[in-house]
């Protein structure tokens, strides 16, 4: 089949944001083809139980903090299983061109003459607001969305372009965003964005262990600390992700100010 992976070719699959239900079919008969599968930290324990017990599995996840293999050495395992002949899948959280660094990759196999495919997958924002039953656009208030990412090395401050991202027409998704909780609601409310705006915390996003938190912008340090411990975290910033439990979460959240 032409998309299923060759020898000495490569497969970018998107595993999706966790549930093993939210993979595409494409991906799952891609992993079920393959001969090794390079996967990333956040992929789901769900998706890599569909892989076959005879496809090797290599990992080389990066995740904050505890990184297992920078880039390049990912990128010279690509291209070395790949010129040995094996029907390579390297498999990624959520799609692989949504903060997956897929084009460094495809880059980097380019180079080495080696053929690469993208397979895309469910992005955690879809699925987040898919969770909490909200949409991520809504006519008359969210006519653009925005993602964002708020992962930055360690001691560098998260430069964006905060007069661009305070549209209160807009979604922002911010993935990674655990730990820049302080730093986005200070930056967006000096930005001009208002301190009542909603905001979804969303941590383990279509796994079981999912959490979903209504809270506003001036509130969002605090109720991130109260949700999100050390787990992945993706934080959804404008009026469509208002919801029923917005008054209750916010309540909380004033009283452990």
């Amino acid at each position: 089949m032409a998309d299923m992976p060759h020898p000495g070719e490569v497969w970018l699959v998107g595993a999706g944001p966790g549930d093993p239900d939210l993979l595409t079919r494409k991906a799952e008969r891609l992993l079920r083809a393959a001969s090794v599968v390079f996967y990333d930290a956040l992929v789901g324990a769900g998706v890599l139980a569909l892989i076959p017990g005879n496809v090797r599995q290599v990992a080389v996840g990066k995740r904050s903090g505890r990184h297992s293999k920078d880039q390049d050495a990912i990128n010279t395992l690509l291209v070395h299983a790949a010129r040995a002949g094996e029907r390579v899948v390297r498999l990624k959280g959520g799609d692989p061109s949504i903060f997956g660094r897929s084009s460094e990759e495809m880059v980097a196999l380019a180079a080495a003459g080696i053929r690469v495919q993208v397979c895309p997958g469910i992005t955690a924002a879809s699925a987040a607001a898919a969770g909490a039953g909200v949409s991520l656009s809504l006519r008359g208030l969210a006519r653009r969305v925005q993602f964002v990412t708020a992962h930055v090395r360690a001691g560098e401050p998260l430069g964006l372009d905060w007069a661009a991202l305070a549209d209160p027409s807009s979604t922002t998704a911010f993935y990674m965003g655990r730990n820049a909780a302080g730093d986005i609601s200070r930056n967006l409310i000096a930005a001009g964005l208002s301190g009542a705006t909603p905001v979804l915390i969303a941590c383990d996003v279509s796994l079981d262990s999912e959490q979903l938190l209504h809270t506003r912008l001036d509130l969002l340090p605090i109720a991130a600390k109260v949700i999100a411990g050390d787990r992945p975290t993706l934080l959804l910033v404008g009026e469509a992700v208002a919801g029923d439990r917005a008054q209750t979460a916010v309540a909380m959240a004033e009283q452990l100010a």
